[in-house]
């Protein structure tokens, strides 16, 4: 699984502060995980990853940073860890699967990180309801609709968006991701935006690259 955009702006824009305990769910690579660990100076990481050749490449590439001791991937669905754990965490993220529908690719690794089918939404925000402590934040990264909709949904579990950024390609095109922040009191939404690039290819803003540049060997 390559490194994404989504999995970068998640892991630098989560709210890290006075967090003790984390969780990443659908770890992937432990991008996001050991992004959290570089941003925390003590933090226990804690992820859960349901497919075999992700959960061993994050295990691996945990064990290769610098905040080794920190980071610990659980092979284990959502739903099951949820069910079985004590655990509870002030801060829990996700760039989770978004598309319900559609035709499916012969890749079949795609189509798990690409389809709700192994994890609905709804899941999703039950996991994290029950796992957050009463002042805990819950982020992700969605595509426009997937995410007004998300929002929607969440409302429906009791949690509610409390911090939103609208993120832009360029300038002048349209909103395509939003990171989205819920938590359990209701509060009023604040609300911003991010253009990641100027008029040419790779030629960041000053913004994008303020919030990403610490995870960038070139930028």
């Amino acid at each position: 699984m390559k490194v994404g955009t989504d999995g970068i702006l998640l892991g630098a824009w989560a709210d890290v502060s006075g967090v003790e305990k984390a969780l990443d769910i659908g770890a992937g690579t432990g991008l996001i995980a050991i992004m959290l660990g570089q941003r925390t100076e003590s933090a226990e990481i804690h992820a859960v990853e349901i497919e075999q050749a992700s959960f061993v490449q994050a295990g691996q590439n945990m064990r290769a940073s610098p905040w080794a001791d920190r980071l610990v991937v659980k092979h284990v669905s959502i739903q099951d860890y949820s069910r079985q754990t004590d655990e509870r965490y002030d801060l829990i993220v996700s760039n989770p699967p978004f598309f319900s529908g559609g035709t499916f690719s012969q890749n079949q690794d795609r189509n798990s990180v690409r389809h709700t089918i192994k994890l609905p939404h709804g899941d999703l925000l039950t996991s994290a309801r029950t796992l957050m402590t009463d002042h805990g934040r819950f982020c992700v990264i969605l595509p426009l609709l997937e995410g007004l909709r998300f929002e929607e949904m969440a409302r429906s579990y009791k949690l509610f968006c409390t911090r939103k950024i609208e993120v832009k390609p360029k300038k002048d095109k349209p909103t395509e991701r939003l990171l989205l922040q819920f938590e359990r009191a209701e509060k009023e939404e604040k609300t911003e935006t991010l253009v990641i690039q100027k008029e040419r290819r790779n030629e960041w803003t000053k913004e994008f690259i303020t919030l990403t540049g610490g995870f960038y060997l070139k930028m």
